[in-house]
This record gives structure tokens, sequence and C-alpha cells, in this order.
């Protein structure tokens, strides 16, 4: 379901500059933990209140969801994280090698036409660019509720040379080091089995 425009995200973003990084302080981070794909921004405040040590970088291309997502986390005096207004392909060609801990990606836009499959988070470019940017031993954790783009994430994880991959049909989402995200919740609330990967880079 597509969020509805709200026209006061933009300058919103546009006003609080102190959440957002230029190119050149993207590509100095280090030690850090990547959400592509952030929605509304539910899983990255629950995770910063959480894990109040950790750096967040969180980034979403829908201007709206990208407002909604800011305004909770400057109402709430969040500190540790960074949003950015950005398509995700772009933000990860900044960053540096071997700079971060875990990349989230809950559930992601499946993109289901088959011409589309480049767009797809898990498709091989950006699988490249996940390695890349991994720390060793860093974790690439994707949750999908959506079983074509499941089934096509596993094909393309295995095509990328990940060999430590975790999958679970039916994430239970006990996992200490995890957030429910709002479609999360609301696809639990319907019995809809939520599908889990955990990869850790080597």
């Amino acid at each position: 379901m597509r969020t509805k425009y709200k026209p006061w995200a933009k300058p919103y973003i546009e006003e609080h500059t102190d959440y957002s990084l230029t190119d050149e302080e993207i590509s100095s981070l280090e030690d850090f933990y990547l959400e592509i794909g952030s929605g509304k921004g539910d899983f990255i405040y629950k995770m910063s209140t959480k894990f109040p040590t950790r750096q967040f970088l969180a980034v979403e291309k829908n201007v709206t969801c990208a407002g909604i997502a800011l305004k909770r986390l400057v109402e709430n005096e969040v500190k540790n994280v960074k949003l950015l207004w950005r398509d995700g392909e772009e933000v990860v060609h900044l960053i540096k090698d071997h700079s971060v801990n875990i990349i989230y990606l809950n559930f992601s836009d499946p993109w289901p036409k088959k011409r589309h499959s480049k767009r797809r988070l898990t498709y091989g470019n950006f699988l490249k660019e996940y390695q890349r940017i991994l720390k060793k031993d860093g974790l690439l954790i994707f949750k999908t509720d959506n079983s074509d783009l499941f089934e096509y994430s596993l094909e393309s994880f295995k095509e990328a040379g990940f060999k430590n991959i975790e999958v679970d049909n039916n994430y239970d989402g006990l996992d200490p080091d995890d957030a429910p995200t709002e479609y999360e919740l609301r696809f639990r609330a319907l019995g809809t089995p939520i599908k889990r990967v955990v990869i850790k880079n080597d």
C-alpha cells in the first residue's frame, strides 16, 4: 500500500539538515549499522532506542516516508541515527569498504515485473556492493513476506558467492538483535509467515 503524499515532508527534511549527511560525510563513516528502505522509520527508531550506543544510517527514497520517519526521530530527540532521503544505490556507492556491521533489508519493494528486477535490493549488483561495504563477519539481514522475492533473493545470494546463509521460512521475531517493522506487525496479525535470511560476510 502506497503512502499518501504529504506536502510538508520535503520542507521538513530540508529544515533538519542535522539529521542528514553530505557525500563526504557518508564516505567517512565507520563502524555503523545500515538500513536500506526504511519506510516510515518504525524499525530504525526501535533499534536506535534498543541499542543507544550504536550508530545507524537509514536510507529511504520516498519523500513522504522519509519525512514521517525523520519527524519521529526529531520529536523523540534520537541522536544515534542519520536519515537520508536518497536512493539506496547511490548511497551504497559512497560507503567505504568494510565499514558496516549489519545491513538490514526489511520488507523491500518486490518489483514483481521481470523487467524491473534490477531495482530489487537483492539484485546481483547490489549484493556486490554489500559484500564490499560489510565488515568481515558482518551481517546482511533480509526479511520479507513475499515468497517470490524470497526465492529470487535466495538464488541471488548463492550466485553472489555468499556461503554462510541461514534461512528461516517462518521467523518467530525473537532474535534480540532485531525489531518488528510496521509491515511485519501487520502481516503477523494476519497470520502471514515472515521469511528471514541472515548472511555472514566471509
